[in-house]
């Protein structure tokens, strides 16, 4: 059977798509993106898990895939593989791959302008200042040995004369007393510690020298390049989610209690406290994701404490200067 449609049937049927909403004639549209987190799902990604429930990432015209991060995920190499369009890491090891194994990657905004990560003590031992980590064992995540170097030695505490051992993102060790303090975001744990009916004390490295960001995004150069509207599309969306996450941080998590939350083995309690923390060490008069001069050249002088040589070029604002 051979079909024919006459022009004026034509457009009919053009005008008759033309008048679909404009959600309908862009779904068939959507780009495939894919966002590696850096951890679990928690709190620390309540504004992406916003923009998605919201729909602001198909509003900018993406279909965003969202993966879990975890203990034995490593960002970066997501990006390599091709896993991932864009995924969030730590400036540190971010630029120590760029400068030591000439990793293509890019970093183009920040979520923390003050990196959570600090040193969590009990209060009935509180350690307040880096030297009182001497002669202490402080439990840290591999990954993390670096920045603990550098926040010592900006301090001027000798890294030998701290007994710095593994940890696997459990608090209990510290409960139990079996050691002195931990490395761990300070948004989070001294509530978990709560819960289990002991006070914790924390500091920020950030407030002794290591003023670096956290949960950078990060792509490759090929990507800043070859998919710019999409990166600039997710970064849009995520900021419109962050604002609204953080509008108000002890109600927002609530909503994800039994879908994005479930089966953590974490209380809605803890995500409340944790949003509600974070709120200050994200927001900027700049904007979500902002990285100003000042902040970047803070980032490299920190950096360099450890011998990281991180250089301006490694920071790309270009794509924060559009949104």
């Amino acid at each position: 059977m051979t079909f024919t449609i006459d022009r004026r049937n034509f457009l009919s049927l053009m005008a008759a798509g033309a008048a679909l909403p404009l959600t309908a004639r862009m779904a068939s549209a959507a780009t495939p993106f894919t966002f590696q987190a850096s951890w679990v799902n928690d709190a620390e990604f309540t504004g992406y898990f916003t923009a998605l429930d919201k729909g602001y990432y198909k509003d900018e015209g993406l279909d965003l895939t969202y993966i879990p991060g975890g203990p034995d995920v490593i960002p970066e190499s997501t990006l390599i593989a091709g896993k991932a369009d864009l995924t969030l890491t730590t400036p540190d090891t971010t630029i120590k791959a760029i400068v030591e194994q000439g990793a293509p990657f890019k970093i183009i905004g920040a979520q923390y302008q003050k990196n959570p990560l600090g040193i969590v003590s009990l209060a009935s031992k509180p350690i307040k200042t880096p030297q009182d980590l001497i002669g202490k064992t402080l439990a840290v995540p591999p990954v993390n040995v670096i920045s603990v170097e550098a926040m010592l030695k900006i301090s001027g505490v000798d890294r030998s004369k701290v007994n710095i051992v593994p940890y696997a993102y459990d608090p209990t060790p510290l409960i139990k007393g079996e050691i002195d303090a931990s490395l761990d975001f300070t948004t989070n744990v001294p509530f978990t510690i709560k819960q289990a009916g002991v006070d914790a004390t924390s500091f920020l490295l950030y407030d002794f020298g290591f003023t670096i960001f956290n949960d950078t995004l990060v792509v490759t150069e090929e990507a800043l390049k070859t998919k710019r509207k999409d990166i600039k599309a997710f970064m849009k969306a995520s900021r419109k989610g962050w604002d609204e996450a953080l509008k108000d941080p002890a109600a927002s998590p609530l909503q994800f209690k039994d879908t994005w939350f479930k089966g953590t083995g974490r209380t809605i309690e803890n995500e409340v406290y944790f949003n509600t923390a974070q709120k200050p060490l994200i927001e900027s008069p700049h904007g979500i994701f902002a990285m100003t001069e000042e902040a970047i050249a803070a980032n490299i002088t920190a950096l360099a404490a450890v011998g990281i040589t991180a250089k301006r070029e490694h920071f790309d604002t270009s794509i924060l200067e559009e949104l």
